[in-house]
C-alpha cells in the first residue's frame, strides 16, 4: 500500500513538472473539491484560463454556456449524481439550518436587547434576511451549477484572489469555528445535567468539548457510513427536542400562562451596535440557509427545485423558531431564560493534503483533522458568545461580497444563462444590511475578535502573492505531503482508481 502511494506521489510530482513547462503559474493542472467544497489543483491554485467571449464562436450572438468550473463529470473516479429532488433540498435547508443554536440563541437575544418585543422582531428578521440572501444565492447557484458556491462566484465576478481570501478564512476560520460552538453548546448542556447550580466549571465545559470533537474526528474519519448514521440520529433527536418544545409550549399557553408575553415591549430600546450583535445570535441560528448551493451538482433540475426548496425551506425554519421562542416564553420568564444557560456569556488555494481522502474507508482525513486541531484552539481560548461573533462578523463579510458579486456580473456578464433571477432589489437590500452587520458593532461595540477577524483575512495576501500568483512552491513540501501521505494513508481523489 505505501509503495503504490509512494509510486502515485512520484507520478503526480512528474505530471506537475511537465503542467509547469506549459503554464508557468500551473493553472492548468487537474482540479479536484476539498472538504469544504472549493475547488483545488495538485501544486500550487490560481487563476483558470482565459474567460470565454461573451457570445460562441458562430457569430450568431448566442448566450455562452454557464459558468461551471471543471467540476465532476460521469468520466470522473468521484462524479456527483444529481439525486437530491425537490422533497430532499427542503430536508436539506430544514436540516441543517436547526441544530444548536436555537437552544444557544434565544437566551443571548435577550440579553443583547433587552426586550421580549425586540428579540422576536430580530428573530423574525433573521429569517427574512436568511429568505432573502438564499434568494439571491439561488441565482448564483443557477448561473454556476458546480459545488463550490461563494470560492465560485468570487472567481467568476473578482479572479482568484477573492477565491483566494474566501477558501482562506473558510478553512482557517469559519468551518473551524462552527465545530467549536457546536461542541461547547453540546458541552455546556451535557455538563449542566450533572450540577445542581447553572454555573458549571468553565474547565470542565472545555473538556467536554474537546471530548466532542475528538469523537466526531474519529467518527468521521472510520467510516462515512457510520458518520451519516450518527449524524441521521442526532438530526432525528434535534427534531424531537424542537417538537417537545412547541408541544410543551402549546400545553402551557392552553393553561394561560401568556403573563411573560405582555408588556413585550418594556424596557430600553437597544442601540444600533447592540441590534447588530443580537442579529449575529439569531443568525447563528438560522446559520445553513446557503448549504443547498454547496451540493448544486447533486440537484434535480437545479432551475427549479434550488429556489423552490430556499421559499419552502426557510419560512419553515422561521415559523418553527417563532414558535420554540414563544414556548420558551409560555414556560419561564425573561429572567429565567438567561439564568437558565448564560454561563456562555463569559484551488490551490490551500495545501493539496488538505483535500486527500484515505485509500480504503474513503473518508477526508487530512481535512478532518485540521479542522479538529483548530476547533480545539478555539473552544481552549474562546467561550460561545465570542465566537459566534467571531463567526457572524467574519461570514456575513462573505456573504455580501457574493450579494456584490450578483449585481457585478449583472453588468459584467448580462448575457449568461440565469435559468432563475432574482429581482435585483433583494441582493442590494442584503449588501446594505451586511455592511451594517459589519461595520455597526465596530463603531458602537468594538472588541477584539473583529480585529482578529479583520486582520486574518488579509493576512491571507501574505500566503497568496508567493504561493498561489507567483506560483511559488517550497522545495520541503513535496516531502511533507509524502509524509502524511503515507502516514495517514490517503491519495487525491482524482487517484483512486489505482487502488480498485
Amino acid at each position: 500500500m505505501r509503495d503504490k502511494i509512494s509510486q502515485l506521489f512520484c507520478l503526480q510530482k512528474n505530471a506537475c513538472k511537465n503542467n509547469s513547462t506549459d503554464n508557468n503559474r500551473g493553472h492548468n493542472v487537474p482540479t479536484k473539491a476539498t472538504s469544504n467544497g472549493t475547488m483545488c489543483a495538485n501544486g500550487a491554485l490560481g487563476t483558470e484560463g482565459p474567460e470565454a467571449p461573451e457570445t460562441d464562436a458562430s457569430g450568431t450572438g448566442r448566450m455562452r454556456k454557464p459558468l461551471e468550473r471543471n467540476g465532476s463529470t460521469q468520466n470522473h473516479v468521484v462524479h456527483l449524481e444529481r439525486r437530491l429532488g425537490l422533497f430532499s433540498g427542503v430536508a436539506l435547508i430544514v436540516g441543517t439550518m436547526i441544530g444548536s443554536g436555537i437552544f444557544v440563541s434565544p437566551s443571548g437575544l435577550l440579553v443583547r436587547t433587552g426586550s421580549v418585543g425586540v428579540s422576536f422582531i430580530i428573530w423574525l428578521a433573521c429569517g427574512v434576511l436568511s429568505l432573502l440572501g438564499a434568494l439571491a444565492y439561488a441565482e448564483l447557484g443557477t448561473m454556476n451549477t458546480s459545488s463550490g458556491a461563494e470560492w465560485a462566484y468570487f472567481m467568476d465576478a473578482y479572479g482568484p484572489a477573492p477565491a483566494f481570501l474566501f477558501s482562506w478564512v473558510s478553512t482557517l476560520v469559519l468551518k473551524p469555528s462552527q465545530m467549536a460552538i457546536i461542541c461547547l453548546s453540546f458541552a455546556q448542556y451535557a455538563v449542566e445535567a450533572f450540577v445542581t447550580d447553572c454555573d458549571p466549571p468553565r474547565g470542565v465545559v472545555k473538556m467536554v468539548a474537546l471530548v466532542a470533537i475528538v469523537t466526531i474526528l474519529f467518527v468521521n474519519c472510520y467510516s462515512v457510513n457510520l458518520g451519516m448514521a450518527v449524524q441521521n440520529v442526532f438530526t432525528a433527536a434535534k427534531l424531537v427536542a424542537v417538537v417537545v418544545v412547541i408541544c410543551g409550549g402549546a400545553w402551557k399557553l392552553m393553561q394561560g400562562n401568556t403573563q411573560h408575553l405582555s408588556n413585550a415591549f418594556n424596557g430600553p430600546m437597544p442601540n444600533v451596535g447592540s441590534i447588530a450583535t443580537a442579529f449575529y445570535t439569531g443568525l447563528w441560528a438560522y446559520d445553513g440557509w446557503n448549504n443547498l448551493n454547496y451540493v448544486t451538482e447533486e440537484i434535480k433540475n437545479p432551475s427549479k427545485n434550488l429556489p423552490r426548496s430556499i421559499i419552502i425551506g426557510i419560512p419553515l425554519v422561521t415559523l418553527c423558531y417563532a414558535l420554540i421562542n414563544i414556548s420558551y416564553l409560555a414556560a419561564m420568564s425573561p429572567e429565567e431564560m438567561i439564568d437558565l444557560c448564560f454561563a456562555a456569556s463569559r484551488e490551490g488555494h490551500l495545501l493539496d493534503i488538505l483535500s486527500y481522502v484515505h485509500v480504503r474507508r474513503l473518508t477526508p482525513a487530512p481535512g478532518l483533522i485540521f479542522h479538529s486541531l483548530i476547533a480545539s484552539a478555539m473552544v481552549l481560548h474562546g467561550t460561545i458568545d465570542s465566537l459566534i461573533d467571531f463567526f457572524s462578523f467574519t461570514a456575513w463579510i462573505f456573504y455580501g461580497g457574493a450579494m456584490l458579486a450578483l449585481i457585478v456580473m449583472r453588468y459584467t456578464k448580462p448575457n449568461y444563462p440565469r435559468p432563475y433571477k432574482v429581482p435585483i432589489i433583494i441582493p442590494v437590500v442584503v449588501l446594505v444590511i451586511s455592511v451594517y452587520l459589519v461595520a455597526a458593532p465596530i463603531f458602537e461595540t468594538p472588541r477584539v475578535e473583529y480585529l482578529y477577524a479583520l486582520l486574518f483575512i488579509f493576512a491571507g495576501l501574505i500566503f497568496y502573492v508567493p504561493f498561489v500568483k507567483l506560483g511559488m512552491t517550497p522545495r520541503f513540501m513535496n516531502k511533507v505531503t509524502l509524509f502524511f501521505q503515507l502516514l495517514l494513508e490517503v491519495v487525491p481523489t482524482s487517484s483512486m482508481a489505482m487502488f480498485e
